[in-house]
């Protein structure tokens, strides 16, 4: 980015703060804080360490050195100015659930992107409320004004977890360290759960192999790790049968004796494995067992993509919430002239935008958007 574009971004930022309303969590005095600048040159990369006393206090911060990222802590301290994390004193934290696109899909465009990560975040509320037992009135569920969303619980019962206890959710959400022994042959659960899952991808696989004939069937399975051909074929003239007994929780026994079966469900049996995980919430692990994260403030603006940080009203809101319409902040709808060195395609408001590669009009809206993604600069004489 060179300082032309950087500066411009500053002063649509400056602009949205002048008037901004700035977010105050919970708790305001037992929260650090952390700021990124648009200064470049400083050696400090984040500014943290921070507390304020007051709405007025952080706001006045943010008009005034106008930052490009802005966080506040996840954990409540009795210090959260102190200089050292251990001078803080530890007093509790939010559970918090971060869904992000590195973790879910790649090399997709950006609204498909998007449309994924909400899918993964569906797929975790339900898991939390169906399954876990957690009240949706205890959740605060925020866009991250990237590429993806951040799932808040303030519930007095866990703000004292610590990180092994924040793992074993973690665990349960992604299907870290299921045993197929156990999914077998346990009964359903609430809301059904991972047995259910489970038996659902076996059954898939199960099937995948059936629909290859007996030959090419055969011949798969002779392929794996302690699989010999007379088992294989065996197994294969025998798989509808196998299919029929996998929600039969009373013969999980027999069906592991098979050298077949027991080489499809191994831990390092990919097919199988892809399948579940497709099933599982891919939420990012660390942020979720971290006691002591700095997480995006709601309200502030993404420097990565200019949107605004988004919390929604309420959970049930995901389903209609478009980021592409919803966080994007009204800088004005100027139009100025951005130079990218490539085209694509970007819906944004409404409206889809068509950007070549060369010099394009947009207006700011799309401008500081593809500006804060590296994807275009400002160009010379608009400026």
């Amino acid at each position: 980015m060179n300082p032309a574009t950087r500066e411009y971004i500053r002063q649509k930022f400056a602009s949205y703060y002048s008037h901004a309303p700035v977010f105050v969590p919970p708790s305001l005095r037992q929260r650090e804080w952390g700021f990124i600048s648009f200064d470049e040159t400083s050696k400090v990369k984040m500014r943290r360490h921070m507390a304020f006393q007051s709405r007025e206090e952080l706001a006045s911060y943010v008009r005034v050195t106008v930052p490009r990222h802005m966080y506040f802590s996840t954990a409540y301290y009795e210090l959260p100015s102190a200089p050292t994390m251990s001078d803080k004193v530890w007093a509790g934290a939010d559970l918090i659930f971060d869904l992000d696109a590195d973790h879910i899909v790649q090399k997709v465009s950006y609204d498909t992107m998007l449309s994924r990560v909400k899918d993964e975040t569906l797929k975790l509320i339900d898991m939390l409320t169906d399954e876990l037992g957690f009240s949706k009135r205890n959740m605060s569920l925020v866009f991250s004004g990237g590429r993806g969303y951040h799932v808040h619980i303030r519930d007095l019962e866990i703000r004292e977890w610590g990180s092994s206890q924040r793992r074993e959710l973690v665990d349960y959400v992604c299907a870290i360290g299921i045993d197929p022994g156990f999914m077998l042959s346990a009964h359903e659960g609430a809301g059904g759960g991972w047995p259910v899952r489970y038996r659902d991808s076996l059954r898939e696989e199960l099937q995948r192999i059936h629909d290859m004939g007996e030959k090419d069937g055969v011949k798969y399975l002779s392929s794996l790790r302690g699989v010999g051909k007379e088992s294989a074929r065996s197994f294969v003239e025998g798989i509808d049968t196998v299919i029929a007994s996998v929600n039969d929780v009373s013969s999980p026994a027999s069906l592991m004796k098979n050298n077949a079966l027991r080489a499809l469900i191994e831990e390092d049996y990919e097919p199988l494995k892809h399948l579940i995980l497709s099933k599982a919430a891919l939420t990012d692990e660390p942020v979720t067992t971290d006691i002591k994260r700095l997480i995006r403030a709601p309200g502030s603006l993404h420097g990565g993509s200019g949107f605004r940080v988004t919390e929604l009203a309420s959970v049930a809101d995901l389903e209609k919430f478009d980021p592409l319409v919803d966080a994007v902040v009204d800088f004005g709808g100027t139009m100025v002239s951005v130079e990218c060195p490539f085209s694509l395609t970007m819906p944004m408001l409404g409206q889809v935008y068509t950007i070549e590669k060369g010099v394009n009009r947009v207006p700011d809206e799309m401008a500081v958007f593809l500006c804060c993604r590296g994807i275009g600069e400002m160009y010379a004489p608009d400026l």
